[in-house]
């Protein structure tokens, strides 16, 4: 990390680093992370892409506040070119990732009640079926298996385009423009171009939805555009950021099993002790590494004081959830994964009007998942050394690129 010139004339200010947002392997916490939560609550930062300098909070407390703080605009980011992880912006422009409340709440009401507890809990049959079908498959083949190949990845696509009404023959085709959505390994271009065509598809899947109805995510936006609650741009944005959530699911229950695999004190502890599995998931949530460097910015709407530093209106905050999840005022021995920790007041999927739409989806998936494969295998271990396995490359969510296991 080095320290940049500034042509600011308040010398109070902190420097500006750059913030390479190196490619990590396992789930080694960032160490130009480590060294800004070091220098202070609040930093200033550059990315790798973008223009200027953004402001970045990584105390838990600071990043609540930020978070929820109605001074703070996601809109504005449209007007400022900011400096940024990805060449490419994921979220559609006017997408309800992009909107501050009231029209923030207009868009997530229209599938709100796809996402309460209630309405997540009614998957958790029908997800549970598609998960064992899976894991048959693979007890059925023997060992070795890749988890990432043969469950980690089809598993929450099938059930985040069983939500959506995705059909089967076109769920290939979303993975491959999810993959090229979240990574910039392969260019901002051919990024732009599968965001084009995932909106290209749900616009022609919500016209027909409109006319055949159904009990589906795609089939509610459709009924709310037909109602006019909200534009048919807006019913894209929203399908979009709905679908791309589920291939966090992939790389992030990716990130628990291979502590799982690598740290067999856990995997034993969670098989004799199952009634602590929903305590470790969240655990497990606050401390593996969600994605890399920071997601969207706000844009501070007027001045404000935040951690001691004046913000002037118009500049770029963002928010470290990482750096929060191992604020050490909040979580004691925050380097450490203590699977009984309670409280657990973790960030992992947000906070305030942007907490993760998904988040409930997210957790049950993950849940299903560790407890499945626990609960169907014998003791699980890598197939190969851990030093051999590979992690995705340029991506915004880190994750293995594959996971071999024996049992």
């Amino acid at each position: 990390m080095r320290e940049e010139t500034t042509t600011a004339t308040d010398d109070t200010r902190p420097p500006v680093r750059f913030w390479p947002a190196d490619d990590l392997s396992g789930v080694d916490f960032d160490p130009v992370l480590t060294e800004l939560m070091r220098e202070g609550p609040l930093t200033r930062v550059r990315l790798p892409n973008g223009t200027g300098w953004a402001w970045l909070a990584t105390r838990h407390e600071d990043v609540r506040m930020v978070t929820n703080d109605p001074r703070f605009s996601r809109r504005a980011i449209a007007e400022h070119d900011v400096t940024r992880l990805l060449p490419h912006f994921i979220p559609v422009a006017g997408a309800v990732g992009f909107e501050d409340p009231p029209d923030h709440t207009r868009l997530r009401r229209a599938v709100a009640g796809a996402f309460t507890t209630r309405g997540v809990e009614r998957l958790r049959d029908s997800a549970q079926a598609m998960l064992d079908e899976l894991v048959d498959g693979v007890l059925a083949d023997g060992p070795p298996a890749d988890l990432t190949e043969r469950i980690l990845a089809p598993f929450p696509l099938a059930v985040v385009c069983e939500l959506m009404g995705v059909p089967g023959p076109d769920r290939p085709r979303m993975h491959e423009w999810t993959s090229l959505i979240l990574s910039s390994a392969e260019g901002a271009e051919r990024s732009e171009e599968a965001k084009t065509r995932m909106c290209a598809y749900y616009t022609e899947l919500l016209r027909r939805r409109r006319a055949t109805g159904g009990d589906d995510v795609t089939a509610l936006l459709a009924s709310a555009v037909s109602d006019g609650g909200i534009t048919e741009k807006e019913a894209v944005g929203l399908a979009l950021l709905i679908q791309i959530g589920g291939e966090a699911v992939t790389h992030n229950t990716g990130n628990m099993l291979y502590i799982l695999l690598t740290r067999t004190e856990h995997q034993a502890r969670l098989r004799a002790e199952p009634e602590l599995r929903p305590t470790a998931i969240d655990e497990l949530l606050r401390y593996v590494p969600h994605r890399k460097a920071v997601g969207l910015s706000r844009i501070a709407k007027e001045d404000l004081t935040v951690a001691g530093h004046e913000i002037k209106a118009g500049e770029a905050v963002y928010v470290s959830y990482l750096a929060a999840n191992r604020d050490p005022h909040v979580f004691s021995d925050p380097e450490e994964i203590v699977l009984d920790r309670s409280p657990n007041p973790h960030v992992a999927y947000g906070y305030g009007p942007h907490y993760c739409l998904g988040g409930l989806l997210a957790r049950l998936e993950a849940e299903l998942l560790v407890s499945t494969l626990l609960d169907r295998f014998p003791p699980l271990r890598l197939a190969v050394p851990a030093e051999e396995l590979g992690w995705r490359p340029g991506a915004a969510i880190r994750g293995p690129e594959r996971l071999p296991v024996t049992w």
